[in-house]
């Protein structure tokens, strides 16, 4: 008989007439009427096809079968009890697990050093994995579990998927020190006759800033397009090219180089990021403290 079709209580009724080697008083242990614990006795008899238990006087013997099922039976039982016992008594300083988070390389210089610190102090002994996760792939892997949760900006994905709004930022100008067009914040005409890094992972398509422009018909000519800002930034260093990126992240790429960092001049909207988990994970209490944790370190005003 295939292990799905076995009733679990039939198995601590096994453990409870092992331990109290009488009916009545297992009967007894396990708030059931003494009949109800001898039906169960009859249904675990059929099942493994022997007597399980040998009357002898007022004990029941355990026959070898009972004795070569019973330390399994009862490990068993014991580690259900105690996942059970841990999801209802979730306490994050003493818990030992590890997640995984998809996380935007462009993010972690955001998320994960105020998320570590946190974690170093209310949960030391949770562990972390930052990997990236292909947006394709997002929402099954969520399912699957092989992601815990991902941070990333609006995407479309099923009902499965639940989100929150974590964080907003908006796009900014870098341009280096002593640009010869740049003596201050540029407006758009500038901003526009200069050549232009486009920073994507896609081989072909527009940016945010350029989707924008060209909703109030105009357009920037791109000389670079490259993978990562990091790289971009230093580009920008040693270039007069100019590149458009996300503000939080546009000081902490920046922070060693000779860049300034302006305000993009034409009206773009806000880069809102979202945390993103699957819909079975609701009610984990540990992924549930995660999550909780996350938005209440990066609780962002709502958006306009």
């Amino acid at each position: 008989m295939h292990v799905s079709r076995l009733d679990l209580n039939l198995f601590v009724v096994l453990d409870a007439i092992y331990a109290e080697g009488n009916i009545t008083r297992a009967a007894r242990s396990l708030n059931l009427t003494q009949p109800a614990l001898s039906h169960a006795l009859g249904r675990l008899r059929a099942v493994f096809d022997d007597p399980l238990f040998v009357r002898q006087g007022s004990v029941m013997m355990p026959t070898p079968l009972t004795r070569s099922l019973i330390g399994p039976v009862q490990q068993a039982l014991r580690t259900l009890s105690t996942s059970v016992q841990q999801c209802r008594d979730f306490d994050p300083a003493a818990t030992r697990r590890s997640f995984t988070i998809g996380v935007r390389d462009v993010l972690e210089s955001k998320l994960l050093p105020p998320l570590i610190g946190a974690l170093r102090t209310a949960a030391p002994l949770i562990d972390l994995s930052s990997v990236r996760a292909d947006r394709r792939e997002l929402e099954s892997e969520l399912a699957a579990g092989s992601l815990d949760m991902a941070v990333d900006v609006l995407l479309t994905l099923s009902g499965g998927v639940r989100r929150a709004r974590l964080l907003s930022d908006r796009l900014v100008v870098v341009a280096r020190d002593g640009h010869p067009a740049l003596d201050g914040p540029p407006d758009l005409e500038t901003y526009l006759a200069q050549s232009h890094i486009l920073v994507s992972s896609r081989r072909k398509g527009m940016g945010l800033e350029d989707v924008e422009l060209a909703r109030i018909g105009r357009h920037r000519r791109i000389a670079l397009r490259c993978q990562h800002y990091y790289a971009a930034c230093r580009v920008v260093a040693d270039s007069d090219l100019l590149l458009t990126m996300p503000e939080h992240y546009a000081h902490s790429a920046n922070r060693n180089l000779p860049n300034r960092v302006f305000p993009v001049p034409f009206d773009t909207p806000p880069l809102d990021v979202y945390l993103y988990w699957h819909e079975t994970a609701d009610h984990d209490p540990a992924n549930r403290w995660l999550r909780d944790l996350l938005l209440t370190l990066f609780a962002a005003p709502a958006s306009p």
